[in-house]
């Protein structure tokens, strides 16, 4: 029922304010934006989605990935698309962007929206609409799309090292690259809970493992049992071949089993761990974990990414629609 309420949203061509105090920019996002100029946009994208997710169910993750990382740079624009030109390395050539992956998908369904649409559906709209669908496909919540984003021309590798929120991160630091972004700390508590789905490799953890102080030679915010297991996986600092599953067991399916792992003090991240350092974080973290609150998780997951999916919009006259989303028109 909740899937088919949100498709009955969808349809709705009215302008929405999704946000207390939102930005005028926002204002101008609207579900159902696209009902004149191409109405099927959404459909288009999901019977690709669901093509894209059957082959590669890994995907689910790093698609939503690429939607956090280019909203927490820039907004969401699509900046985190560019390629790299002469004179200029882009965010996805950043060192935490290394990893990202599912750019083929996104310039596939743009082509498919190209073909049904020419210069019509921003990239930044694609990448909000997979995003989403992804964690549908991965048997999470659905949620109403406002739309109407513009791409950005601009794409800094430099400013995505700085505004990215860090694998290391503790409360003060998070909190901080959150709330800069129109996020407060329940969002963190709930956006973190995205580590459900994907994989990790062995750089963006291994300093928990291998001579994480002088006290310590393993992080003690880590199980020990769990880091001795982690251990087999990740050989050394360097070690750049091994994957982790975020969510072990659970890395292809949206879920609450996140929540759990961290409770038990078996999050991949420090960024997870810290999630137990703070009382508004930890207490949203043992609540969930109990899974008794599975719906609540899913509806508070929806909310934060509506939020998170407005951050720094381009609207109106601003950027532009690219054809192609690797590259400026």
């Amino acid at each position: 029922m909740a899937i088919l309420k949100s498709c009955v949203l969808l349809l709705l061509p009215v302008a929405i304010l999704l946000l207390a105090g939102t930005s005028p920019a926002v204002a101008q996002l609207e579900i159902g934006y696209y009902s004149k100029t191409c109405p099927n946009v959404e459909a288009i994208v999901r019977e690709e989605m669901e093509k894209i997710i059957s082959a590669a169910p890994s995907l689910a993750g790093p698609l939503l990935r690429l939607h956090f990382h280019d909203c927490f740079v820039r907004g969401c624009d699509a900046s985190v698309l560019l390629n790299s030109t002469e004179g200029n390395l882009a965010e996805r050539d950043a060192k935490p962007n290394k990893s990202l992956r599912g750019f083929g998908s996104v310039e596939r369904v743009k082509a498919k929206l190209e073909a049904a649409c020419p210069n019509t559906v921003s990239c930044a709209d694609v990448l909000t609409i997979m995003a989403r669908d992804a964690v549908v496909l991965a048997k999470g919540p659905t949620w109403p799309v406002a739309l109407g984003r513009r791409d950005g021309k601009v794409s800094s590798a430099t400013e995505a090292a700085d505004e990215l929120p860090p694998a290391y991160g503790d409360i003060p630091l998070l909190t901080k690259i959150f709330a800069s972004k129109n996020l407060d700390v329940k969002d963190l508590a709930v956006l973190s809970g995205a580590h459900t789905l994907g994989t990790a490799h062995c750089p963006s953890y291994a300093d928990r493992l291998y001579n994480f102080s002088s006290a310590y030679n393993a992080d003690p915010s880590l199980d020990s049992e769990y880091a001795d297991r982690l251990r087999t996986r990740c050989k050394s600092v360097d070690d750049k071949a091994m994957l982790s599953e975020m969510d072990p067991g659970s890395y292809k399916t949206f879920d609450t089993s996140y929540y759990r792992h961290v409770a038990k003090r078996r999050g991949l991240f420090q960024s997870d761990a810290a999630l137990l350092t703070d009382a508004t974080t930890s207490e949203y973290v043992q609540r969930i974990a109990t899974g008794k609150f599975d719906e609540e998780f899913f509806k508070d997951f929806s909310d934060s990414m509506i939020k998170m999916g407005n951050v720094g919009v381009l609207t109106g006259a601003e950027g532009e629609i690219r054809k192609k989303c690797y590259i400026v028109n």
